[in-house]
């Protein structure tokens, strides 16, 4: 039988072999512990496993001069070509859809500046988390709430000409809003008087024509009396272990991160080009590595997560988000004949000519192009060979 004892003192000794990454041994560490039935295993057994892992780790390490670009490259375009094009009901929260499967790949991979369906997952602090009541109140503080999603009718009196807003009772409980905060912020328009009488709230406009009074009516429709701009929706749901987190159709990260109540070390958005300004680079890095690695996910397809590394580091590196396309990465290559390899061809060769470009062919594309091996694999090795000469030879 294998105590505690004796698994901490593998465990221990395997760290300071320095064999296996740090990441590996703690994932080790906790699933050997997680299980019941490890307690059945010898010490041998867990020697056997060990070297199970370690083997398995040896195997899929990269070769030096690997072309791992290439194989990157494939092992994501691919799936791809598997993916369903439609667009799905949020994981757990049937309420919101959100942009899935090839579209989604191809918004992140071409560093959009505006996601079709931007959405943040909004974590609560300790003090919210577990309390619905807070929650709620945290919920209403971000959602976005507009005179058309508190009143049952807006209409135009025609006989006194004023715009008539029936505001209903329930809708404004639920907002936390009251008919002077209705009334408040209409008088903000300056469009003329306004005065109310219980839930019904009127507005004596001075417009000189009925279309003037119908395109008021639009904009009366859509002031805004709560929350924060940007975020249409906000949908609460309470998760398995029991917290509350909130799902917001729309983003504004940066204002969101203001509210209190809301945990800032984990609530995130899918926009990766606001993630960048609000958070930095590093953080854009890690939603496109989440984004695309849930997508894959989500569709069944299992792709290592270090080609998906490799893309979100080459998207990255040069500290803003490009896209890998010839307006990115792949129109910025130093080489010429790289560039012109990918697409409009004499644009680049002309421009190259004009400044009098040197191509350096130190890539793979450039090497292929005009017959040379490629510097990869054993391609990229130089040797040279001296011989000794024999004497009297």
């Amino acid at each position: 039988m294998l105590t505690d004892e004796q698994l901490t003192e593998k465990i221990n000794r395997l760290r300071k072999e320095g064999t296996l990454p740090p990441l590996i041994i703690d994932q080790l560490e906790q699933k050997l512990k997680e299980r019941a039935e490890v307690r059945d295993l010898t010490p041998q057994e867990l020697d056997e496993i060990i070297q199970e892992v370690k083997k398995s780790y040896l195997k899929n390490l990269i070769e030096p001069e690997e072309a791992v670009g290439t194989v990157a490259a494939q092992s994501l375009g691919e799936p791809g070509t598997q993916m369903t094009l439609r667009t799905f009901h949020y994981a757990g929260v049937a309420e919101l859809n959100v942009t899935l499967g090839l579209p989604r790949l191809i918004e992140i991979v071409d560093a959009r500046r505006n996601p079709s369906t931007p959405m943040m997952t909004i974590f609560l602090d300790e003090e919210c988390r577990f309390d619905a009541e807070k929650a709620r109140e945290v919920q209403r503080r971000i959602e976005m709430t507009k005179v058309e999603g508190v009143a049952s009718s807006v209409e135009i009196d025609r006989i006194t000409g004023q715009i008539v807003i029936n505001l209903d009772p329930e809708l404004l409980e639920d907002k936390g809003l009251s008919v002077e905060d209705v009334v408040r912020r209409l008088a903000g328009l300056r469009k003329g008087d306004v005065d109310y009488d219980g839930f019904t709230v009127y507005l004596s406009p001075k417009c000189e024509s009925l279309i003037d009074l119908y395109k008021l009516v639009e904009r009366v429709r859509g002031v805004a009396l709560k929350g924060i701009a940007g975020v249409e929706r906000v949908v609460l749901k309470r998760e398995a272990n029991g917290e509350y987190v909130l799902y917001s159709e729309g983003t504004n990260l940066a204002e969101v991160l203001r509210v209190p109540g809301v945990d800032v070390t984990r609530t995130f958005s899918n926009h990766i080009h606001e993630v960048a300004s609000v958070l930095g680079i590093e953080a854009a890095r890690n939603v496109i590595v989440r984004e695309a690695l849930g997508v894959l996910e989500e569709q069944g397809l299992d792709v290592d997560v270090r080609h998906i590394l490799l893309v979100a580091d080459l998207m990255t590196m040069g500290g803003e988000v490009q896209q890998i396309g010839r307006h990115g990465v792949s129109g910025e290559k130093e080489s010429v004949l790289a560039r012109a390899a990918f697409e409009t061809t004499v644009k680049h060769l002309v421009e190259a000519s004009v400044r009098g470009e040197v191509d350096p062919l130190r890539g793979i594309t450039e090497n292929v192009i005009i017959g040379q091996v490629i510097p990869v694999g054993t391609g990229a090795v130089e040797l040279l060979v001296y011989r000794e000469r024999r004497s009297g030879g």
